[in-house]
C-alpha cells in the first residue's frame, strides 16, 4: 500500500511539518529507513538519530520538532501513531474461506461459511466457527468449544472442549488454551489427580502469544478479560481470572486463583502466586515475585539485581545472620533510649 503524508495525517489527526506529498510505503527504524519508509521517536534519547536518518518522513511529539528540519507527522503519542500506520501499510494478509482437504471437522461441529479451517486442524463435534474465523494449520478445536467472529489461529494452537473464545482474537503458534491444570491431591507418599472440569472464556480482541498456556478452571471457569494481551511463554493456571487491558511479558507466570486487576502490566520473569489479588492499575517490574495481595495502583519490585559472584556470595552470606545483627541493633537502641531519659533526668 501506498499513501502521502498529508493522507497519514487525515487519518491519524496528525500535522505535517514539511512535504505533505511525500510519498511512504513502510515503515523501519531510523537507522533502516530509506525515502519511501516513516520512522518514529518516542523516547528523547534517540532523538540524535535524527541527523543520519534517511527516512522519508518521522513520526514526533511537538515538543521535538525544532529537532528535525525533514517531513515529519506530529502526534502527543508517536509510538502509537507508528503501530496505526504500521497496521494500515502492512494490513493482516486475507483469506478464501473454505475447509482444506485435509481438515477433519466433526459433521456435528458447526462452521461459518466465511470461515477458514487449514491443513490437517481437527474440528470435533459440537464446535462452533465463528463468522470470518481463521483456523491455521494443524490447529485442534475441542468438543463443543467456540471461536468467535474473526479470530485467528496461527499453526498449532489447541483450543480445549467446551472453552470459549471471544471475537477479533489473535493466537501465535503453539498456544494451548484449556489444558488440564496443575491438580493434586496427596494420598500418602503417592499423588492422586484431581479432574479439571472447568473451561477457560476469553474476552473480545485478546491476543495470545507462541506457546503460552491458559489452564482450565478447576471447578469453576479461568476468565481473561477484553483486550489482555499475552505475549509467548506465559503460564496461566487453573481458575485465575485476568482484568481488561491487562498485558503480560514473556515468561511470566499466574500460579491458580489470582485475580489481576485492568489495565496491569506484567514484567518479563515476574510471577504471581497464587490465591492473591492485585488491584487495578498494577505494574509489576520484570523478574519481580509478587507473593502477597496488592491493593493500591501503582509500581511494585522486589527483584535484586546480579552483582559480580564474588560480592554476591559475601552478601548471602550476611544474610544468615541477618536475625542477629536486627536483635543487637534493637538492643542497642533500647540502650541509648534509657541513657538519653537517664540525661534528661
Amino acid at each position: 500500500m501506498t499513501v502521502t503524508l498529508a493522507e497519514l495525517a487525515r487519518r491519524f489527526q496528525a500535522k505535517v511539518q514539511g512535504d505533505e506529498g511525500v510519498i511512504i510505503e513502510g515503515v523501519a527504524s531510523l537507522q533502516t529507513a530509506g525515502p519511501r519508509d516513516i520512522a518514529y521517536v518516542s523516547d528523547r534519547k534517540y532523538l540524535p538519530q535524527l541527523v543520519d536518518t534517511k527516512a522519508g518522513a518521522v513520526i514526533l511529539a511537538e515538543a521535538d520538532i525544532t529537532r528535525y528540519a525533514g517531513s515529519a507527522l506530529i502526534v502527543a503519542n508517536p509510538h502509537l501513531c507508528f503501530a496505526q500506520v504500521a497496521d494500515l501499510l502492512h494490513p493482516t494478509p486475507g483469506f478464501t474461506p473454505g475447509v482444506h482437504p485435509t481438515a477433519v471437522v466433526s459433521p456435528a461441529a458447526k462452521v461459518a461459511v466465511t470461515a477458514w479451517i487449514g491443513p490437517h486442524s481437527v474440528v470435533e463435534a459440537g464446535a462452533m466457527i465463528g463468522e470470518g474465523a481463521y483456523i491455521g494449520p494443524g490447529c485442534h478445536i475441542g468438543a463443543k468449544a467456540s471461536i468467535g467472529e474473526k479470530t485467528r489461529l496461527m499453526a498449532h494452537v489447541v483450543i480445549g472442549e467446551r472453552c470459549v473464545i471471544g471475537n477479533k482474537c489473535l493466537f501465535k503458534p503453539g498456544a494451548v488454551i484449556g489444558s488440564e491444570g496443575f491438580g493434586f491431591a496427596k494420598d500418602g507418599e503417592r499423588w492422586q489427580k484431581v479432574p479439571q472440569i472447568g473451561r477457560v472464556l476469553i474476552g473480545n480482541e485478546v491476543e495470545v502469544g507462541a506457546n503460552t498456556t491458559i489452564d482450565r478452571g478447576s471447578l469453576g471457569d479461568t476468565v481473561i478479560g477484553d483486550g489482555v494481551k499475552l505475549d509467548n511463554l506465559i503460564q496461566i493456571a487453573h481458575n485465575v481470572r485476568i482484568g481488561e487491558n491487562t498485558a503480560m511479558a514473556a515468561c511470566s507466570g499466574i500460579a491458580g486463583s489470582a485475580v489481576v486487576g485492568k489495565r496491569c502490566t506484567i514484567g518479563g520473569q515476574a510471577g504471581i502466586n497464587g490465591h492473591i489479588e492485585l488491584a487495578d492499575d498494577v505494574h509489576i517490574t520484570a523478574c519481580s515475585l509478587v507473593t502477597s495481595s496488592i491493593t493500591k495502583p501503582g509500581v511494585y519490585s522486589s527483584s535484586i539485581k546480579a552483582e559480580p559472584a564474588e560480592k554476591w556470595r559475601r552478601n548471602a552470606a550476611r544474610l544468615y545472620h541477618l536475625d542477629e545483627v536486627v536483635r543487637r541493633l534493637a538492643k542497642l537502641e533500647e540502650r541509648l533510649q534509657q541513657h538519653s531519659e537517664e540525661q534528661k533526668n
